[in-house]
């Protein structure tokens, strides 16, 4: 390896070949592809870390050995490398927003529409040859609610809009509000929205802002009968009190994609309700994602080698981009 060699250490699910491609980006790199078992090691000799790191991860040290300048996310979320030490490090960090908002989109829809139609009832009725008539809820008329415009917000919103429902919604940066969306306020005033909102969608990337932000009091707030997507990260809502309000009828049910703790405990009532659907997390994946994100990687790889504009920097202080690719 030349002095001139930058050390590219990968860790997301890629094959040798995939790995191989991101190689012939540049003759400038050596990639290491660490995987999950490799990387707490390998990121401390990395001058460019792509990837998604699911194990503890050394960053304290990482950052005061000061070699890793470049961090490229393979996800939207970035709590995983998000830690006090590298925000408040010269390093910069890159995600994949908006890359699947179609795929979030469609997940939404999934959750959302099968709580109002009852498709769990109806699916543990199939399993005992029941076909009976139960009740359903509509959706027609209800006011959805958005918390996180970002780019997964606002494509659920256009997805959303030919149904005619008010929207309305709440992000840190309430610019380029679209017709069809009602009011987009600020994220701090995202409680005047709720009493108006009965189905919530929540889009919100996880940092010390958002976690939690929906407990026994916010989610007191939503108008009774009120329905809870999640489509962002589990910890933004307070479980229990989610369980306390499915469970007192405040709330009509709940579509998780994310819950609290992953995977969800055995123990969780939210297994034996019939008004709550639960996806393992599954959001942004498509029969795509790894060719697109190697795509998308490539490219933001020759750009920072080239010295040129990479795309989704991320402020580190809000915790995403406040420019995507997509925009």
């Amino acid at each position: 390896m030349t002095q001139q060699t930058k050390r590219v250490v990968l860790c997301f699910p890629l094959t040798d070949s995939q790995a191989k491609q991101i190689g012939t980006t540049s003759t400038e790199i050596e990639v290491i592809n660490a995987g999950q078992s490799r990387i707490n090691q390998e990121i401390l000799s990395a001058d460019i870390f792509i990837g998604h790191a699911k194990v503890p991860m050394p960053w304290e040290e990482v950052v005061k050995q000061g070699r890793l300048k470049w961090i490229q996310s393979s996800a939207a979320g970035l709590d995983h490398c998000l830690k006090p030490s590298v925000i408040d490090s010269d390093i910069v960090v890159t995600s994949v927003s908006g890359l699947f908002a179609n795929q979030v989109a469609e997940q939404t829809m999934a959750l959302m529409f099968g709580v109002y139609r009852s498709a769990l009832t109806f699916f543990r009725a199939l399993d005992k040859r029941e076909f009976v008539r139960r009740p359903t809820m509509d959706f027609r008329g209800k006011t959805v609610g958005i918390l996180g415009f970002g780019g997964n917000g606002r494509r659920i919103a256009e997805v959303l809009a030919p149904w005619g429902n008010r929207i309305v919604a709440s992000d840190k940066f309430p610019w380029d509000k679209p017709a069809y969306v009602d009011q987009l306020v600020h994220s701090d005033d995202f409680e005047t929205l709720l009493p108006e909102i009965d189905c919530l969608i929540l889009c919100v990337p996880l940092n010390a802002e958002t976690h939690g932000m929906m407990d026994q009091r916010t989610l007191g707030l939503l108008k009774p009968g009120g329905v809870v997507v999640n489509v962002a990260r589990g910890p933004v809502i307070v479980e229990n009190d989610l369980i306390a309000m499915l469970q007192n009828g405040h709330l009509s049910g709940a579509g998780l994609d994310v819950v609290e703790t992953e995977p969800l405990p055995a123990t969780s009532p939210l297994w034996n309700m019939d008004n709550v659907i639960i996806t393992p997390h599954v959001g942004a994946q498509s029969e795509n994602r790894l060719p697109d994100t190697i795509d998308f990687v490539c490219d933001n790889l020759r750009r920072y080698l080239a010295n040129e504009e990479i795309l989704n920097v991320v402020d580190k202080k809000v915790g995403f981009p406040l420019r995507t690719a997509s925009d």
